[in-house]
């Protein structure tokens, strides 16, 4: 499927100041059918911003037929360009990364699940999906109905935003997640950003809210699905494999509209 690209400029004002935050839009070009429209996907970038992996990434969603919104994650800090992969603009990201507030990174979030909702092209139907510090800013919106979290960073430690002070597993246990779109969260069992005992957290905090969710453990390393600049660790037949899976989850939970549930789960039956 073709894709076209273009960017919007939103204004924000998270903790009373007032900015504007780029979101790039990746989305079906059909010019023959005016009217079509395509569920949505938020894609939220590493601590890079809009780098070429990231785009390539959304790019292929936008081909399988979804409207992609890209937020620029340090719109307070800088312009909407990709930071650097090298030593500078990592020291950067993970700088920025801790001086942004919680609230600003919600409000980027539901800033860009509005600009989906707004396209006419849009059917009003969301996932989100992410990786690194993108893989923790998906879940929480209530509009969006199925979230994929590659190797989401910060979550068991609680230390992402201004103070180190993130509430992500606060949340999940007041529920906040819980009866809502299904997540699934992907982690490579040699990343060294979450380790075994921070993997267990999270699924444990998951299961113990009644949370719908998988929790798929590879054997990867942090940034395995970085196509560029992966310092050795990108694996292309892994990332491929995942890719299928985050459609599939979509399409059965975005792209078909099964309408509301009707009665209680039912009990499974017990047969070999």
């Amino acid at each position: 499927m073709l894709t076209k690209t273009s960017y919007r400029d939103v204004p924000t004002k998270a903790t009373g100041k007032s900015g504007t935050i780029r979101i790039y839009l990746i989305e079906p070009n059909f010019p023959e059918y005016p009217q079509a429209k395509f569920p949505g996907c938020v894609v939220f970038s590493e601590i890079y911003q809009v780098t070429g992996p990231v785009e390539r990434f959304a790019g292929n969603i936008a081909s399988e037929g979804y409207v992609v919104a890209l937020p620029s994650s340090f719109h307070e800090f800088e312009g909407p360009e990709a930071i650097p992969y090298d030593t500078e603009g990592t020291d950067r990201g993970n700088k920025y990364k801790i001086e942004k507030t919680v609230e600003a990174y919600d409000e980027d979030a539901t800033l860009s699940v509005d600009l989906l909702m707004s396209l006419p092209n849009c059917t009003g139907r969301v996932a989100a999906t992410g990786m690194c510090l993108g893989g923790h800013l998906c879940a929480f919106d209530p509009r969006v109905l199925s979230t994929f979290c590659y190797f989401a960073t910060d979550v068991h430690s609680a230390t992402l935003g201004k103070g180190k002070s993130d509430d992500t597993l606060v949340r999940i246990r007041k529920g906040d997640l819980t009866g809502k779109g299904e997540v699934v969260l992907v982690f490579g069992k040699q990343d060294t950003h979450v380790d075994r005992a921070g993997r267990t957290l999270i699924r444990e905090t998951l299961d113990d809210a009644n949370v719908t969710h998988s929790f798929v453990e590879v054997q990867a390393q942090h940034a395995f699905i970085r196509d560029e600049a992966s310092k050795g660790r990108w694996d292309a037949a892994l990332s491929r494999s995942l890719f299928a899976l985050m459609m599939e989850t979509f399409t059965r939970n975005v792209a078909r509209d099964l309408g509301p549930r009707a009665g209680a789960t039912r009990e499974i039956e017990h047969v070999c």
